[in-house]
């Protein structure tokens, strides 16, 4: 018996098993954390000057719009790991226009990732 058949099965799955669906969505929200961290940071604590013109407001603007983006990644990747959700239709509702648009569009992505 090894160490690692005693620890729960959570400690032995990959780095990306926890991850589930939507990767995509986090790795945009973690890569637009690093940059608009990383540009706000810069833009506070030095003084970027190219040709006499300061850029740090530039900067940490920049940084914010970057953090601001970064929470439409984590909206999308939080509500593409919700699971045990029920449809309309399986409580007997009709489903609308919009719902099924929704269904077709994550069906036909869930399949294109599948083949790659």
């Amino acid at each position: 018996m090894s160490f690692f058949s005693s620890l729960p099965t959570s400690f032995t799955m990959g780095p990306c098993e926890s991850l589930s669906h939507c990767k995509l969505a986090l790795a945009f929200a973690v890569l637009m954390d690093l940059l608009g961290g990383a540009a706000l940071l810069v833009g506070v604590f030095t003084h970027v000057k190219i040709r006499e013109q300061d850029y740090g407001d530039l900067l940490v603007y920049t940084g914010a719009l970057f953090v601001l983006m970064s929470m439409g990644g984590w909206v999308l990747w939080y509500s593409g790991n919700i699971e045990g959700l029920t449809s309309k239709r399986e409580q007997g509702h009709i489903g609308s226009a919009v719902d099924r648009l929704a269904r077709n569009l994550s069906r036909k992505i869930r399949i294109y990732r599948s083949h790659l």
